[in-house]
């Protein structure tokens, strides 16, 4: 079973597109389908994080409102850090579904449990995830892979209901 999902932001949770203003800010263009997805998992217990190279306040504010427990920005060497990270929380790795799009997810990818990835993720990436979306980065993709997740495993149907209050 799965206890953490670990996802990406730029190509992954976003289109990948960064837009500057003059006065140095910038948005980021999250889509709101993948909250189902995320929300999804956390009611029935499984933890999400943030994990990405960038640093940016719109990621702070998206994982608040979606009530992901960890966010780590800035951060140069994925891998050695949630390695540490793991060891820290008493975590394994095959309890790990990582969700990336590009080479620097690649090292993570290789070494958890589950991966997935948007459709239009690199070529490498798209060899290695055992779940690709058919939605783009930034358009669902997230929810998508997580949906797919819960459905082979059997979970979707007791998830749903406890976020939705539906009964299939």
């Amino acid at each position: 079973m799965i206890k953490l999902i670990v996802m990406d932001v730029d190509g992954t949770l976003t289109d990948g597109g960064i837009y500057y203003f003059e006065s140095g800010s910038e948005i980021k263009n999250f889509n709101s389908k993948d909250a189902a997805g995320i929300l999804t998992c956390q009611a029935i217990g499984i933890d999400c994080m943030i994990l990405t190279g960038g640093k940016e306040k719109a990621v702070e504010r998206r994982a608040e409102d979606l009530h992901i427990k960890y966010v780590y920005q800035g951060i140069t060497d994925k891998m050695a850090f949630l390695l540490d990270f793991l060891k820290e929380h008493k975590m394994e790795l095959h309890e790990v579904f990582y969700i990336g799009d590009d080479l620097n997810d690649i090292k993570c990818m290789n070494i958890v449990g589950i991966s997935g990835c948007p459709a239009d993720a690199s070529p490498e990436i798209l060899l290695r995830a055992d779940y690709i979306a058919s939605h783009n980065g930034g358009h669902g993709a997230v929810r998508d892979v997580l949906f797919s997740y819960l459905k082979d495993n059997n979970l979707y149907d007791d998830a749903v209901s406890k976020v939705y209050d539906v009964i299939f």
